[in-house]
Parts: structure tokens; C-alpha cells; sequence
């Protein structure tokens, strides 16, 4: 038996979504704007310990984020009663910041008396992650954990991620009638459970109705829930509405298009006189979709080997790979790509080197594939970025000069390709590492003023103590940049961050700082070309 929210009994999913004004008649935007994408969370617990007496627990599921180093509750599902496996109703919707590293903490609690303050419940057991790491694998799995850092007897929670990204709800008002009587000295407590199949052929709930008391005629409140989470996007595919013991098996266009149901229970079918436990009646049904859609970002990565950086074999070098397994270039790599690496979907990067002679004829590149593979210099994931970073070192020789254009252009024809095969929706972002003055800087700043007319933007670190001042000229913050011929920069797309101002610092915080003007670039891109973000990306 599940009870609805209220009396510490659970609450409302909190959505943190911010909105993106845009058109002739949009005021001014309402908070940060930031690229983001909701995610749905789906919560049950597995073997929880049991805390009463006479009876099992009466778990719930609390959702606390990280906020500057504090726990703060985001939201609670329903209380399951009497239940050691609980299936939460209610669902977690948080909003996916891909430039931040969202740590979240899912405690279950024993509901022992109607209170909301938790330190009147027992406590149950703990998992704490963050949300990339969910998102990324889609489906976890994992241990409760108590204060003392052991072990919740077997108590485990499961987490399903579901992207919210197709923007299609369906809203749907049902009833009952003649329903069977399930109470010995009432009538009967109905609720309804929606189910859908995942991939492995299980069924998950997505949706709970509220209770409805004593009553063989229940009318439920109108509910709205994502299409996506209903049934994947698919109006095809099978999905399981259940009332006591009784399941419908119907395809989404069935509920929509058919008034009346008719609820069956096997277990009565062999009395000659059963007819029925009753109907379920679908008294309006409306898909319809929500302004918002999905944002991609292509993310790559550009490493100067330029001579100016050392001999990556003497530990004065910049490349030179400490003890510890790490130098001012793999930290970068890391402190962002922890980022990049959770949003992405495929988690595939291309990573480009310039100003290093290649074998075996050693002539200079000012674009080469790292892992030596230029029909396909994506890597996976940030590690295969530092392996196939780790791996050429050996094979080339530092060079120079420092040419930021050609890896440029290289990116910006992706860009181009982009909008002429009509993908709007995609956004192309370039990661620079370097550690020294630009020695192209004319054909730079035409590449960059060219490039600022794409779906692309350009982030820049300077790793070392040299003299980074043309880098902040690209920045653009105090005057348009320039071309050589004149042309000025129709927007700011580069981001210049010195890796010497976060040495110290968490390697969050310098994330943060480098991808701090990207969401603000894509916004600024869609909006000149008249384009509504809400549209093309997450709101």
C-alpha cells in the first residue's frame, strides 16, 4: 500500500528550470542562462532495513544537492507503507547544467510519525553520486550506506535516468465504475499504476494516481506526465495500467482513442457468473507539446606541442608527465573533460594537436589527429583523450610555430557542414590548451570573426606563466575583435581562462570558469538568427 503525499508523507517533484526569453515581445529573461536539459529520476530501494517492530518500514526517499559544500533537500517521494522493496511513485525532476559537477545524495528515511523534520524518522541508509554520473549511465545500481560509512545491512537503491528531451506531454482525466470491493468493512481504496517496458523487458511505474477513499467509483484528478517517461516517445509501444491485481496490456493510441476498459481478473474468470471487476473510463486524453527541445554541443580538443613548451622528458617542461601521472595540460584536460564527458552523450571527442613535426616525415602539423588516426581522431571519453595524449608524446617532436587558425578552420567547417545539412540544432565548441603568444594572430583573428557567424564557440586555457595578453585580446570582453580586413565580430565566442589563477583551486572552479560565457554564446547564436532557444535547446 502506497500513500499519497502529505503529513511527511512525500512531495512534489521540484523543477529548476530556468526560461530563455526570446522574440519581438519577450521581456527580459528570468534567471541565468544557462544551457541545461531536464532529467527525469526514477527511485526504488531493494532489502531496506527493517527499523519497526511490528511491522516492516515505512520507507521514503529524500533528494538533497550539494550547495557550496551544504546538503540542501530538494525533494521527497511518497511513503511506501509496510514495504522493504519500494517502488516510488513520485518522480525526481532536476535540471542538467552540463558547465557544473551536480552532487546529489538520496537518503531513505523509516516514517515513524507525521513530521516533515527528518530527525524524527529513522534513518535508513544513503547513496551519494552526481547527477552526470546517473545521466551518463542511465541506470544505477548501488549499496545504501549509514553515517559510520558501513554498509546498510543489503539495503540498495536503484536510479533511472530518462532525458526529458522530446518535448511532447500527454494529459489524461480517468474514472472508474463498479469497481470491485476490496475492504472487509469498507468499499474499496483505488489508485491506478502506470507502467512501461524498459529495454531488458521488465516493467518500471512512471505514474501513481493519488488515493481515492472508500469509494467503488473513483474520479482522479487530471495528471500530465512527459511522453517520453510514459512510453519513450513511442505511441507504438506496449505500456501497463494497473488497478489492484488487475492489468491492462494497450498501446498508447489505444488509451487515447478507446473510452471504455473493462478490468478482468484471472483469478475470477473460471465462475460462470463474473462479468467484470469493474471499468475504467478514459474521460479525456490530449498529447500536446511543451516549448522546449533538445541542444547538442560537439565538443573538441586542441593541445599545443609547440617548442616553447620543453622537452617533454625534462621536468621543466610543461609536458613532462610528474611522478604523480600529471602536468598542467592533463589537468585541464581532466578538470574539464569531467564536465564534458558526463553530458555528452557518446562520450567521443576528437582531440587535435598543432605545431609538432609527425612521422615519418617529419613535417610540421598544425592540425593532427592525436591518436594518429586522421579518418577518425575521436577519442573516448576524457581518459581516451589523456591515453592518446600520454601516447604521442614519445612519437613527435615540438616544433612550432603557434598557429591557432588551421585547428580553427578545421572546427568551423564542422560548424559549416552543420547548417548545410539543416541540423540547427547542433553547436560546436572548441577547447584550446597552450601555453604561449599566437604567431598567426592576423589569420586568428579573420578565422575567429569568421567563425563567430557558426554555431561554434572557443575556449582557451593558458597553461605556463608566459604573456598571455593577445589570448585576452581574442577574449573580445572590453572591445569587438577585429579581422585584418576590417570586419568586426558579430558576437563574442571566445572564453580565455589562465590556468595559473586556479592552480590551487578545486578542480570544479576552474570548470566552471571556463565554461562560464558558453551557455550565454549559444543563447546569443540562436537569437541572431532569429531562432527561439527554447526551441532548439533545453530551457
Amino acid at each position: 500500500v502506497l500513500l499519497p503525499p502529505g503529513c511527511g508523507r512525500g512531495g512534489t517533484p521540484i523543477s529548476m528550470a530556468y526560461t530563455l526569453a526570446s522574440g519581438p515581445d519577450a521581456g527580459p529573461a528570468t534567471g541565468p542562462q544557462h544551457c541545461i536539459t531536464k532529467v527525469e529520476l526514477s527511485v526504488c530501494g531493494s532489502n531496506l532495513l527493517d527499523r519497526d517492530v511490528a511491522s516492516k518500514s515505512d520507507p521514503f526517499c529524500v533528494l538533497f544537492h550539494d550547495v557550496d559544500g551544504n546538503w540542501v533537500e530538494l525533494a521527497r517521494t511518497e511513503t511506501a507503507v509496510n514495504n522493504l522493496n519500494p517502488v516510488f511513485g513520485v518522480k525526481f525532476q532536476v535540471d542538467y547544467h552540463f558547465e557544473e559537477v551536480q552532487k546529489l545524495k538520496f537518503a531513505m528515511f523509516d516514517e515513524d510519525k507525521c513530521s516533515t523534520q527528518l530527525y524524527e524518522h529513522d534513518f535508513l541508509g544513503e547513496f551519494t553520486c552526481t547527477l552526470g554520473v546517473i545521466v551518463s549511465n542511465k541506470k544505477l545500481h548501488r549499496p545504501l550506506i549509514l553515517p559510520n560509512g558501513k554498509p546498510a545491512g543489503k539495503g540498495a537503491i536503484t536510479i533511472t535516468a530518462q532525458e526529458l528531451s522530446d518535448n511532447r506531454i500527454i494529459t489524461l482525466t480517468m474514472c472508474g465504475r463498479k469497481l470491485d470491493k476490496k475492504d472487509f468493512f469498507g468499499k474499496s481504496d483505488p489508485y491506478l499504476e502506470f507502467h512501461k517496458q524498459g529495454d531488458d523487458g521488465k516493467w518500471m511505474m512512471v505514474h501513481r494516481t493519488e488515493v481515492i477513499k472508500n469509494t467503488l467509483d473513483p474520479v482522479w484528478k487530471p495528471f500530465t506526465v512527459p511522453l517520453i517517461s510514459l512510453c519513450n516517445g513511442d505511441v507504438d509501444r506496449n505500456i501497463k495500467v494497473c488497478i489492484y491485481i488487475v492489468c491492462l496490456y494497450l498501446v498508447l493510441y489505444a488509451l487515447c482513442s478507446q473510452v471504455e476498459f473493462e478490468c478482468i481478473n484471472p483469478k475470477k474468470l473460471k465462475k460462470k457468473s463474473y462479468k467484470n471487476s469493474g471499468v475504467i473510463i478514459v474521460k479525456t486524453c490530449k498529447v500536446r507539446k511543451e516549448k522546449k527541445g533538445k541542444k547538442m554541443v560537439t565538443f573538441a580538443v586542441g593541445i599545443d606541442f609547440t617548442a616553447s613548451n620543453g622537452n617533454p622528458r625534462e621536468p621543466s617542461s610543461l609536458h613532462y608527465i610528474n611522478p604523480m601521472g600529471s602536468n598542467e595540460y592533463l589537468s585541464a584536460i581532466w578538470a574539464v573533460g569531467q564536465i564534458i564527458q558526463d553530458y555528452d552523450t557518446d562520450k567521443n571527442f576528437p582531440a587535435l594537436g598543432f605545431g609538432a613535426q609527425l612521422p615519418p616525415d617529419w613535417k610540421v602539423s598544425h592540425e593532427f589527429a592525436i591518436n594518429f588516426n586522421p579518418t577518425n581522431p575521436f577519442c573516448s571519453g576524457v581518459e581516451g583523450i589523456v591515453q592518446a595524449y600520454s601516447n604521442c608524446l614519445p612519437h613527435i617532436r615540438f616544433y612550432g610555430p603557434t598557429n591557432f587558425a588551421p585547428i580553427i578552420n578545421h572546427v568551423a567547417r564542422f560548424a559549416t557542414q552543420a547548417l548545410q545539412q539543416d541540423t540547427a540544432a547542433q553547436y560546436f565548441t572548441l577547447l584550446i590548451i597552450t601555453d604561449g603568444v599566437i604567431s598567426d594572430m592576423d589569420e586568428t583573428r579573420h578565422a575567429v570573426v569568421q567563425a563567430a557567424k557558426l554555431p561554434m564557440s572557443i575556449i582557451i586555457i593558458g597553461v605556463g606563466n608566459a604573456d598571455f595578453t593577445a589570448m585576452e585580446f581574442l577574449d573580445g570582453d572590453s572591445s569587438a575583435l577585429r579581422s585584418y580586413t576590417g570586419e568586426e565580430a558579430v558576437r563574442d565566442i571566445v572564453q580565455f581562462v589562465p590556468f595559473r589563477d586556479f592552480r590551487n583551486a578545486p578542480k570544479e572552479t576552474l570548470a566552471k570558469s571556463v565554461l562560464a560565457e558558453l551557455p550565454q554564446q549559444v543563447t546569443q547564436y540562436f537569437k541572431q538568427k532569429n531562432l527561439s532557444p527554447s526551441n532548439t535547446m533545453p530551457e
